[in-house]
């Protein structure tokens, strides 16, 4: 790192993350120059403009005002500026709410507003020109009929600049994209060209490695029992200079841990291609990236290379589609498995019979998983003999019909079954499914504007300041091909005594969702137990292992710099988010599961890993076998 340096701390990954996090990160003994907080998810839109239709004072994320109020003076006396999303479908309104706070203190407050995301009220105008919304995995172009509730285009880093350089105290989004809360400062701070693809590729990385939260800092690690301090754990904070180069911390005396081994399961979560992880600013390829330890829960991150992005902004569109009812039992042993197994049978007979007497045809999924009895990963552990289950029964349709005679059924399995069955709760209630649909839309259709609103010391009303925009988008080639994947690893040698272990034994993972795929990273805990991993574990046999829950191909991609293999499973999440039946709608277990599965290595390969990088003992070695 060369030059001056720019902190930038992030307080939050998802809308409910810690609420203690922003408190911590302002009043940290290491001052921020910025605090970036992501509240937004795709369901979360929908939830938001839902209340706006209500209210139309509401559409934000109420947790942020109720968070930041209390430290307004702090935040304007250590010079702490905060970039956030939490304006939802309605930043005007949030700004109004945080000026309501600041005028209680007796606070001036500058707050800078990134309008135009949303683009609900302009489908029927975008359509006319040209845009048709086609879904990004089915290519379905979206239906008249399709019920839109919410559609927002990603904005990038480039408006959440342009909205820094008004000077304000606080930045308040729509849906600009996590890494671009991060970018948006660098770019501000440093005066980054909208070519200069290394640098604004190195700012996504940041971003991505801080976006959510605690995963860079412990949260979600695979080698948990490492990890001191979860109670309090710090939030990850980027020390970043002008060069594009960045340091990974924390807080000091927080809780939590930061290595390599962290982050680098971080960069690998919700990964899709890993060469071309797409933005509205640049197109950033992650296979080269170099970690490196910078003392103690520090973390130099280099070799990131980028190139220019796509002429298409990505839009997420939320649609109503149908309705969902899920429901369970607590059973009891001896014979749980068996007793579930029974419950199941006879619920859907019962079912299927009030379905044909009524008119009814079946719902069109329908779902059972046994908590308990490996539901997440099934299959994996055929031998176990669960003393209890949750049995978790669920269904999926159009109508709301054949799912009320499924609520009314399902009490009534509590006394007329086999023994030893508990009551989870009444009926379950029927809920109405908001569906996710991803599209692309022409850039140039959608400029962001930027507005200054400022609320004088002596209270008053909130006064208009400068606006800037519509913004242009920067006239910018089109993305390059990729480079091919430079691999410089060799063959580790396959001879030699030979050991089955679990896959834990010689990696760590993280896994996460990308709709109806799930991606996994597989990450070597040395340089050579990635070179075995990438000459032995092709994308079918993680298919084989996952064929319970896999009806899609298995894509294999290679991350050499951070010793990873990057698995998608496609078709593996039964319809993903809000539309899945699954308890694991999202993914996030499946990691956990291919960490079990059992191989056979050459027993020198253990002896590569250095004792900070080995697993902590556990349940899965007591089987451990030489060959």
């Amino acid at each position: 790192m060369t030059g001056p340096t720019i902190r930038i701390a992030n307080a939050g990954g998802y809308w409910g993350d810690d609420p203690t996090a922003l408190r911590r990160q302002v009043l940290g003994p290491d001052r921020p120059d910025y605090v970036v907080i992501d509240y937004l998810a795709e369901l979360t839109m929908s939830i938001l403009q839902k209340q706006k239709e209500r209210d139309p004072q509401a559409g934000y994320a109420r947790d942020f005002v109720q968070q930041l109020g209390p430290l307004l003076e702090a935040v304007l006396e250590r010079g702490v500026r905060i970039v956030t999303n939490a304006g939802g479908v309605n930043p005007r309104a949030c700004a109004e709410a945080l000026a309501a706070e600041a005028r209680r203190r007796g606070l001036g407050l500058r707050i800078a507003l990134v309008e135009g995301d949303d683009i609900l009220a302009r489908l029927a105008e975008l359509k006319a020109a040209g845009a048709a919304f086609a879904n990004l995995e089915t290519l379905e172009p979206l239906p008249a009929d399709a019920g839109v509730r919410a559609a927002n285009a990603y904005f990038g880093a480039r408006p959440v600049a342009a909205a820094l350089a008004l000077e304000p105290h606080v930045v308040l989004c729509g849906r600009v994209t996590d890494t671009g809360l991060t970018l948006g400062p660098l770019i501000h701070a440093f005066g980054w060209s909208a070519t200069d693809w290394d640098r604004l590729a190195a700012g996504i990385v940041a971003g991505h490695i801080l976006e959510c939260g605690a995963q860079a800092t412990g949260g979600n690690f695979t080698d948990w029992g490492k990890v001191e301090g979860f109670e309090a754990i710090g939030f990850p904070v980027a020390e970043a200079a002008a060069d594009g180069s960045f340091v990974i911390t924390k807080q000091p005396g927080s809780g939590g841990l930061v290595s390599c081994a962290t982050v680098r399961e971080q960069l690998l979560y919700e990964m899709g291609d890993p060469r071309a992880y797409l933005t509205p600013d640049v197109v950033a390829d992650f296979s080269g990236i170099r970690l490196e330890p910078d003392g103690a829960h520090r973390v130099r991150v280099s070799g990131v290379r980028g190139g220019p992005p796509t002429d298409q902004l990505k839009v997420s569109i939320a649609h109503a589609d149908g309705w969902k009812v899920s429901g369970a039992l607590l059973v009891s042993g001896p014979d749980a498995r068996a007793k579930a197994q029974a419950l199941e049978r006879m619920f859907w007979r019962r079912c299927r019979a009030e379905w044909q007497l009524a008119g009814l045809a079946e719902p069109a999924r329908l779902g059972c998983e046994r908590v308990g009895d490996d539901a997440c990963h099934p299959g994996s552990n055929p031998d176990r003999r669960p003393g209890e289950i949750l049995l978790r029964l669920s269904a999926r349709d159009a109508r709301k019909e054949p799912l009320e005679v499924f609520r009314k059924l399902l009490p009534a399995l509590i006394l007329s079954g086999p023994p030893g069955v508990a009551v989870t709760g009444g009926a379950p209630a029927v809920t109405e499914v908001v569906g996710y649909w991803p599209a692309l839309v022409p850039r140039g259709l959608v400029p962001a504007t930027v507005r200054l609103l400022e609320l004088p010391a002596q209270g008053g009303a909130l006064r208009e300041g400068p606006v800037r925009g519509p913004l242009p988008w920067p006239d910018t080639p089109g993305p390059a091909t990729p480079p091919p994947v430079l691999d410089p690893h060799p063959p580790f040698p396959d001879a030699g005594p030979r050991v089955r272990v679990p896959l834990l034994a010689i990696a760590h993972a993280r896994s996460g969702d990308k709709g109806d795929t799930a991606n996994i990273g597989l990450i070597g805990r040395s340089a050579p137990c990635y070179a075995w991993l990438r000459d032995h574990l092709p994308a079918n046999l993680v298919r084989d292992w996952f064929k319970e829950l896999c009806r899609g191909p298995v894509t294999r991609h290679p991350v050499p710099g951070l010793w990873a293999l990057n698995f998608l499973l496609a078709e593996t999440l039964d319809g993903g988010g809000t539309r899945s039946l699954r308890l694991d709608a999202q993914g996030k277990t499946l990691a956990q599961a291919l960490l079990q599965a059992r191989i056979e290595v050459p027993r020198a390969l253990l002896d590569t890993i250095a004792p900070e990088q080995r697993p902590c003992p556990g349940e899965l070695f007591d089987a451990q076998e030489d060959l």
